[in-house]
This record gives structure tokens, sequence and C-alpha cells, in this order.
């Protein structure tokens, strides 16, 4: 299991949950994500831990502070088992 990708995918999830359709579109916007959401897949493409990153800020220029601490609950788990270097500025 690729940690980042599973991060992504319950990143999505757990703001799907909150706003719905919106956040896949959102999720969709960043260059470095590919979402094939009705198989809930997501694909990383280059730096992955940068791609974590350009998510959390796509949903925090739409709603805030709030989301990036729904995105630090649903990941702290996965995040957990990074080594500090390795894991998303974002969610430190």
């Amino acid at each position: 299991m690729d940690i980042y990708v599973e991060m992504a995918r319950k990143i999505i999830e757990q703001q799907e949950a909150i706003i719905g359709p919106l956040a896949v579109e959102q999720a969709r916007k960043v260059p470095t994500i590919s979402v094939n959401w009705s198989k809930h897949s997501v694909t990383l493409s280059g730096d992955e831990s940068l791609a974590i990153d350009q998510l959390v800020n796509q949903y925090k220029r739409l709603f805030g502070r709030v989301s990036v601490e729904v995105c630090k609950d649903v990941t702290a788990q996965l995040l957990a088992q990074l080594p500090a270097d390795k894991q998303p500025e974002s969610l430190r």
C-alpha cells in the first residue's frame, strides 16, 4: 500500500462526506493527482508528499483552516508511519 495514495483517498473521502461532490471536483484540480472516483482510485505523480500538500491547500483555499484540521484528523494514523522528513508539511 502506498501511504500517500491512501492519505489522498482518505482526505477526499472525508471532504466528500462534508461538502459532497465538490470535494472530488477540487481534488481533480490538483495537477499531480489523478482521480477515478467511481472506483475510489487515486494516482499521484511526481513528489507524493508535495501532491498531498497541494490537495490539502486546494481545500484550504476554499474552506479555510477547518478543512486542514479535517485532513490532519483523517490521516493521523498514516502520517505516524512516515519519518518526519517524508511527512507532507501541510499535515504536520
